[in-house]
């Protein structure tokens, strides 16, 4: 051995991110999932209308104007407290389109069933659907059916495209972020995930956590409505609240500072994320969406939220900043911490 050569240094190495197959954490709505996009789908289909990284397409249909959207669910377990594969199905599709400032109005359902799949479980699924398009005011217009062999799919995926109307001449979406705008979160968080996380684990509380899966287009266009100065709306779903404060910080080339004691978080979500090592800002949701307004419209933003039941927990969490591009959180003990995506998986199979 030769004494005089220096030790190796010590170093954590960098996260892999260029792998050769699809992983499962590239539907987790961090940072793994956005590089593929990136790298595979936004540099073939590169248009003005993608580019927009928006939650759906503004589209100008002669005088009027449209949103469409399109969207996969393949939840697993398919049914769990709170909701099942059919309300996630059109409720987040309806969600989409509600965050491009549009009434939602119309939608497809595509099913890809497995051979052996009960003809019942495949008809309470249906029935959800039907229930959920009423409430949400929706009509499922059109559709297609696809059967495969045993194994190949697990019992049913649904896809969907959502069609809605933009009665209004504002532009929604991440260009349209200003220093000073309020961050305003719809509720508590991470409900949804741990909803299905317990059901998949067995994880037993003093009360049943249920998912938040809910419709947001009626609170959207009451917003609207109320005369609000909306600049931009994003649902917290795959990611949670940190991902889509991270991408939307990215897109409007601003920061936004958040504090931590604002942002409501039930005890039984938080008591199961520390069991299983999670953080609630990372957890999906599927009835909540962060809305950022001009701030002098935040107050009434709010009040206009809080008359719907499902953003009677809505609050001011934070303002977008320009002395820097980064997502910062302020915790309860006042110390200020960078978030980013993550780098890797944290919830499979949730939506």
């Amino acid at each position: 051995m030769d004494h005089t050569s220096k030790p190796p240094e010590m170093a954590c190495p960098l996260p892999i991110s260029d792998y050769p197959h699809v992983l499962m954490a590239h539907g987790g709505g961090g940072r793994l999932m956005h590089q593929l996009l990136s790298k595979v789908f936004y540099s073939a289909f590169a248009n003005p209308l993608l580019d927009n990284h928006h939650d759906g397409a503004a589209l100008q249909i002669g005088d009027g104007k449209i949103a469409f959207t399109t969207d996969g669910y393949v939840v697993q377990p398919m049914f769990f407290p709170g909701g099942d594969l059919g309300t996630l199905a059109v409720y987040g599709t309806v969600n989409d389109l509600a965050m491009c400032g549009a009434r939602p109005a119309w939608l497809s359902a595509g099913f890809i069933l497995e051979e052996g799949l009960p003809v019942e479980t495949l008809t309470r699924v249906v029935e959800s659907m039907r229930q959920a398009a009423q409430i949400a005011k929706v009509v499922i217009v059109t559709g297609d059916t696809k059967v495969v062999e045993r194994g190949k799919c697990d019992g049913v995926f649904v896809t969907t495209a959502g069609v809605g109307v933009i009665e209004h001449g504002r532009t929604i979406g991440p260009t349209m972020i200003q220093p000073g705008d309020a961050v305003i979160l719809s509720g508590d968080l991470g409900r949804h995930g741990m909803a299905i996380m317990a059901q998949r684990e067995g994880l037993e509380f003093d009360t049943t956590i249920e998912s938040d899966c809910a419709p947001l287009g009626e609170p959207v266009q009451a917003l609207l409505e109320a005369g609000v100065d909306v600049h931009c709306l994003r649902d917290l779903t795959r990611g949670g609240l940190c991902s889509a404060l991270v991408e939307l910080s990215g897109q409007a080339q601003l920061g936004v500072r958040i504090e931590e004691r604002k942002i409501p978080v039930d005890e039984n979500v938080a008591s199961a994320c520390e069991l299983l090592g999670l953080d609630p800002l990372y957890v999906a949701n599927e009835g909540r969406m962060v809305a950022i307004v001009a701030a002098e419209h935040a107050d009434r933003a709010v009040q206009t939220l809080q008359r719907f039941e499902v953003c009677a927990g809505s609050r001011i969490i934070g303002e977008i900043v320009k002395d820097h591009q980064d997502v910062i959180l302020n915790g309860v003990l006042g110390v200020d911490r960078v978030l980013d995506m993550l780098s890797g998986e944290q919830l499979p199979r949730i939506c």
